[in-house]
C-alpha cells in the first residue's frame, strides 16, 4: 500500500499525496460491523498536487468539477467487510476516475449527410407506414 496510485503509464500519484480515513461501515456484518472501521475514504488534493502536470490538472479539474470540494477528490468504499479490500476498492475507483478525467478529448466528429439510398429507404418506410394506417382507418359510411 505504500507505493503510489498508478493512474496511467505516465501519471502516478505518490502515496504521500493520498489521505485515507477509516470509519464504521453500515449494512450487514453482525457484531463486527459495530466494532470494525472497515469503511475507507480516500482523498486526493487534485488542485494542489505537484505530481499532476498542469495541462492534465486543468482538464481533470474541469471534468470533475461536480465531484470536487475545494479541489479535493474523495472516494468512499464500504462494500467489503475487510478494511484491506475496501482500501483496494477505493484506490481502484480513484484511479478509474482520474484516468477518465485526464483522458484526451475524443476526436471531433466530421458531420456527414445521409446517402441517397438511406433517404429513399426512409421515405419508403414512411409511405408504407402511412398506407398501413390508412388501411386500418374506418370510414364513416
Amino acid at each position: 500500500m505504500d507505493d503510489g496510485l498508478r493512474v496511467t503509464d505516465r501519471l502516478v500519484v505518490p502515496a504521500a499525496e493520498l489521505r485515507e480515513r477509516f470509519s464504521r461501515s453500515s449494512g450487514p456484518g453482525g457484531q463486527g460491523v459495530n466494532t470494525t472501521d472497515s469503511r475507507v475514504e480516500l482523498s486526493f488534493d487534485l488542485a494542489g498536487s505537484p505530481s499532476v502536470p498542469e495541462t492534465l490538472r486543468e482538464r481533470a479539474l474541469g471534468r470533475l468539477a461536480g465531484r470536487l470540494v475545494d479541489g479535493v477528490l474523495t472516494v468512499a468504499a464500504s462494500e467489503h467487510r475487510a478494511q484491506l479490500a475496501n482500501r483496494e476498492a477505493a484506490r481502484e475507483r480513484m484511479a478509474a476516475l482520474l484516468r477518465e478525467a485526464v483522458a484526451p478529448p475524443p476526436k471531433a466528429r466530421r458531420p456527414t449527410r445521409p446517402s441517397r439510398g438511406a433517404k429513399e429507404r426512409r421515405l419508403a418506410d414512411k409511405k408504407r407506414q402511412s398506407q398501413r394506417k390508412r388501411d386500418r382507418r374506418v370510414d364513416g359510411d
